[in-house]
This record gives C-alpha cells, sequence and structure tokens, in this order.
C-alpha cells in the first residue's frame, strides 16, 4: 500500500522549504514543545522521508504545518532538515506565509505563528513580501577565540537568533560564489572547532550554525556565508542568521532601532532587517523578504522500497 504526503515547496532568496500540510503523523494536541518531542522520538521516519533523498536532498528545510496551541495564533510549524531538528527559521516562516496565501489560507496582515522557540509574528504585504517579527535575540559572548587545527586563532560571537551561531569576521575567506566549495569546508572546520574547544550557546547548547561575513555588494551592509546543521549552505541571508547580527550590531552600538540592515546571501539575494528594543533592552529582529511557490504536489512512501525512510545520513 502507498502512503502518501500532501507538500508545498517554495524557496525564499533562493533557499527552499518543503511545508507538509496534509498526510503527517497524528502528534495530538497540546504546546507545540510536546508534540515536537513526539515528533522526534515517535515518528522520525516522516522528517526522514520527506528530506532524505532520494525525495529531497540536503538543502532543503521542512515544515510541519501542526493546528496551533493557542486559538489566537493562525498556524504551527516544526521545522526540520537533514540531520534533525531547527527552533526557527527565517527563511522557512517566510515560506509558510507565502504558501498559505497562495493555498488561500490567510490574507494580507499579520498572523501569529507558533515555533517550537515562542511564538511570532509574521505579515504577509500587500505586495506579496512577508515581515517576520522573530523571538528576542541576543549576544551571549563576544569576540571569542577560536584556535584552529592548521594553528590560526580566528574570533567570533557566540549569539541566538532562534537558532544558535558563531559569527566570524576575521576568518581569511573570500565570499564569493565560486569559493562555495572552500567556505563550507571552512565553516566546517570552524564548527568542528567549537565542540573541540567547549564553546557552546548558554546551557551548553550546541552552536550549530556558522556565519561567516564579507564584503558586501553595492546597496547592501554585509554579506554572509551561513554554513547550517546538515553541512548545507544557506542561499537565503538566513533569517535567524541575520536576527544573531542585529543582535551583536545592537549590542555594540552600531545599528540604532528602526535602522535598515541590508543583509545579503552568499548568492546575492537580501533581506531588509531592523530592530526594535523594548523596556527591559530585549533585541527583537524584524526581518522582511519573500518567497515563491515552486511546487505542489504528494510524497509516496511504498513499504516495498529499500529507501522508503531516505538513504541514512
Amino acid at each position: 500500500m502507498l502512503n502518501h504526503i500532501d507538500f508545498i515547496d517554495s524557496h525564499t532568496a533562493g533557499e527552499p522549504t518543503r511545508l507538509i500540510i496534509a498526510g503527517g503523523p497524528d502528534l495530538g494536541t497540546g504546546p507545540l514543545l510536546e508534540r515536537l518531542a513526539r515528533l522526534r522520538h515517535h515518528h522520525d521516519t516522516v522528517r526522514r522521508t520527506v528530506i532524505n533523498e532520494p525525495r529531497g536532498s540536503e538543502v532543503l528545510v521542512g515544515a510541519l504545518l501542526c493546528p496551533p496551541h493557542d486559538p489566537s495564533a493562525s498556524a504551527a510549524v516544526i521545522f526540520f532538515n537533514n540531520v534533525g531538528y531547527l527552533g526557527m527559521c527565517g527563511h522557512g516562516t517566510i515560506g509558510l506565509i507565502a504558501s498559505l496565501a497562495f493555498l488561500g489560507r490567510i490574507t494580507v496582515g499579520e498572523h501569529r505563528i507558533e515555533t517550537p522557540v515562542g511564538t511570532i509574528t509574521a505579515h504577509l504585504n500587500p505586495d506579496g513580501s512577508v515581515t517576520v517579527a522573530n523571538v528576542a535575540s541576543y549576544r551571549s559572548a563576544r569576540h571569542v577565540a577560536v584556535t584552529l587545527p592548521d594553528g590560526r586563532i580566528i574570533h567570533g560571537d557566540v549569539a541566538w537568533g532562534g537558532n544558535w551561531f558563531f559569527l566570524c569576521h576575521d576568518h581569511g575567506y573570500d565570499l564569493q560564489g565560486d569559493s562555495i566549495a572552500t567556505l563550507t569546508i571552512g565553516a566546517n572546520t570552524i564548527r568542528h572547532a567549537l565542540v573541540a574547544q567547549g564553546i557552546t550557546g548558554v546551557d551548553n547548547a550546541e552552536i550549530d550554525h556558522i556565519e561567516l561575513f564579507g564584503q558586501a555588494s553595492p546597496g547592501a551592509d554585509s554579506r554572509s556565508f551561513v554554513l547550517c546543521p546538515g553541512n548545507a549552505y544557506d542561499r537565503s541571508p538566513c533569517g535567524t542568521g541575520t536576527s544573531a547580527k542585529l543582535a551583536c550590531l545592537a549590542d555594540d552600538g552600531l545599528l540604532a532601532p528602526d535602522a535598515e540592515w541590508i543583509q545579503e546571501s552568499i548568492i546575492g539575494s537580501r533581506f531588509q532587517a531592523r530592530y526594535r528594543r523594548d523596556a527591559q533592552g530585549q533585541i527583537w529582529p524584524i526581518i522582511t523578504g519573500r518567497a515563491y511557490v515552486t511546487m505542489v504536489g504528494q510524497i509516496m512512501s511504498n513499504p516495498d522500497d529499500p529507501f522508503v525512510y531516505g538513504i541514512p545520513q
């Protein structure tokens, strides 16, 4: 018997999102973190089927659409990739909103979206772009020295933007599109060095995103290369990575609240970004980008298929 999962694909600034809209597992009710735990421990085959080859690829970010726990929310979503689950995904949220609009499930205006790291708001703008007000972001460590296997010492900030990032400027690489293979190896080396030297986020959280910065093209403030968990690079400027960057800029006094920051990706796509600061001094990033629906389809799962749950990673 063939089982199927209905999905809709989109890309946000070049980075793909695969949204499961029907046929996913029954995770019950309750807070989203509880449902994420059920998905991780009892239904991880769904993640592997949807994302891994031969039906997916390491580039894809998956999103499972769930009924919201909070009745004031428009939707709840759990993000995942080829190696596990993500707390928040900025480009994926933009893709989610564009996909729900394409399906006629939402209209122009503000929508509350539950994620595993908290409820965010996403505004579908009249021109089709999406503005995401992310979770509070912050820097936990500044100018951390990291020794690489070749003896070089680099420095970076550790910051939270919905995922944990190591943000580095003095890496020595040229951030150009023809250097992606070199950048991937270099960023992966940095990630392993963080683990080896015990450098973590708060509460020993793994820093699973590496963000390298370089000279931007005219009209942008910064260019980045982001290596995601699973060793795929982000084609978009990375919403949570941009949020982590804003937290560092705000902490250094280099960017005022509501001042615009244009973040450029390694492929040249861009997000518009700004932040607001609340009465307690917390930084709340606001990211605007655009997503395009690319495919609507069904994933077929045949129990006789030796790779029904994907090729192991």
